[in-house]
C-alpha cells in the first residue's frame, strides 16, 4: 500500500492523541509522552510504505508506540544502572526529573494515589503491564489488545486477569503500610 505526505499528515492527524495518551500512560511524563510520540510519527513515517493490512493501521500504530515506550524505559533504566557506578553529572538531575510523576489527567488532591497506583502498575510484567493498561486505561477489547500484542485472546484474558490480581495485593499491602504510617 503506497501512502502519499497527505495520507501521513491524516494518520497524524488521527492518531497523535492516541499515540500520546499511550506514551502518557506508560511513561508519566509529559516531557517524555511527547518525545515518544514524535519518535513513534518519525517510525510511521518512515515505514508507512511498508505496512501491510494485516492488522488495523491504528493496531499497527498502537504496536509501535508501545515498543518505543519500553525501548525508553529500558534504555532510562540501563542509564540509572550506570549512574549507580558511575560519577555524577548533569544527565544524573535529568534522570531524577524523568522518573518524576507527572499525568495531567490526575486532579491535584488525587495526584498522591494515583503516583502510588502507577508506580505498582509499573511493578507488574512487561505484558501484564501492556494487556492491563490496553484494557482498562485504553479499553480496547481482548480481540484488539491479542492483534496488538500478537497473543492469543486467552493470553490476554489471564494476562489481564494475573495483573489485576497482583495489583490487588500490592495496593492493598501499600496502603495497609500507609495506614500504619498515619
Amino acid at each position: 500500500m503506497l501512502f502519499s505526505s497527505n495520507d501521513f499528515k491524516g494518520v497524524y492527524s488521527q492518531n497523535k492523541v492516541l499515540v500520546y495518551n499511550v506514551a502518557l500512560n506508560y511513561l508519566q511524563n509529559i516531557e517524555d509522552a511527547e518525545e515518544i510520540t514524535q519518535d513513534v510519527f518519525i517510525k510511521v513515517h518512515q515505514s508507512l510504505h511498508k505496512f501491510e493490512n494485516n492488522a488495523t493501521l491504528k493496531t499497527w500504530i498502537y504496536r509501535i508506540t508501545i515498543n518505543c515506550c519500553l525501548d525508553y524505559i529500558k534504555h532510562k533504566n540501563s542509564k540509572k544502572r550506570f549512574f549507580i557506578f558511575g560519577t555524577k553529572s548533569d544527565a544524573e538531575t535529568e534522570l531524577q526529573k524523568v522518573s518524576h510523576f507527572d499525568h495531567p489527567g490526575i486532579v491535584l488532591e488525587n495526584k498522591e494515589n494515583a503516583e502510588i497506583l502507577f508506580k505498582v502498575i509499573n511493578e507488574l510484567t512487561e505484558n501484564q503491564k501492556t494487556a492491563f493498561m490496553l484494557s482498562k486505561l485504553d479499553g480496547l477489547s481482548n480481540s484488539e489488545i491479542a492483534t496488538i500484542m500478537e497473543v492469543s485472546i486467552s493470553s490476554v484474558e489471564s494476562l489481564v486477569f494475573r495483573a489485576k490480581a497482583a495489583l490487588k495485593e500490592k495496593l492493598s499491602q501499600k496502603f495497609e503500610t500507609y495506614r500504619k504510617k498515619k
